[in-house]
């Protein structure tokens, strides 16, 4: 069973404004992901934002869950799920897997890799056995030993502002030049890739970032 999270009070309501909240969060430029698991021999996943590296040694991660998500019941069932890190490109894709339903996998190039989906083309993968649930509000974190890894050199897909983008590196302007502060966010807007419009119908809320920017 999930562990309680340590000096969370259950049931506290808190004051803060939830549309205040929502906005701060959209604030986070946040990579985006595909967690996956199998449950027999159906795959399935969804997109999270909610996720980060925890320990070099050992390898381990960390995925935020919503606690009624039909995900985080398989996870608890396989013990294991894979991260496939989507870059920019694939956008698409994580409109697909945002929403919800039996047929995410449709058309989608994937293969079973130590045991959880891998879908084809991502940035980076990581197959990961699960080593601890933790309850945090109206969200479980997934604390994941890492099995197996692979990346791409290939820029991230993002999301900030309820918009898809990517990351791009300061220009170097020299040493003893001043640095102007950026009139805008440093991100990237790939055209032709879908935008996540508020809300998009159907869509699936799998990490604190999807509920403050998908919804």
């Amino acid at each position: 069973m999930p562990e309680a999270a340590e000096g969370v009070s259950p049931g506290k309501v808190s004051a803060i404004d939830a549309e205040a909240f929502r906005g701060a969060m959209a604030s986070v430029c946040a990579p985006v992901s595909v967690v996956t698991t199998m449950a027999g021999d159906r795959p399935h996943g969804t997109t999270v934002s909610a996720f980060a590296s925890l320990s070099l040694n050992p390898p381990m991660v960390l995925v935020s869950l919503d606690r009624s998500s039909e995900l985080l019941r398989h996870i608890r069932r396989a013990l294991l799920f894979g991260l496939n890190v989507l870059h920019t490109d694939q956008a698409a894709l994580a409109a697909a897997f945002a929403r919800k339903g039996e047929s995410k996998f449709d058309g989608i190039s994937w293969v079973l890799d130590s045991g959880v989906p891998r879908l084809d083309g991502c940035a980076a993968w990581l197959a990961c056995s699960v080593r601890r649930m933790v309850n945090g509000g109206d969200h479980t974190v997934v604390f994941g030993d890492v099995l197996s890894v692979a990346h791409a050199p290939a820029p991230p897909l993002t999301y900030y502002q309820r918009r898809f983008g990517t990351h791009q590196a300061h220009q170097d302007r020299g040493e003893g030049q001043q640095q102007p502060r950026p009139r805008q966010p440093v991100l990237q807007e790939r055209p032709g890739q879908p935008e996540a419009a508020s809300p998009w119908p159907g869509l699936t809320a799998d990490s604190p970032e999807a509920l403050f920017a998908f919804s």
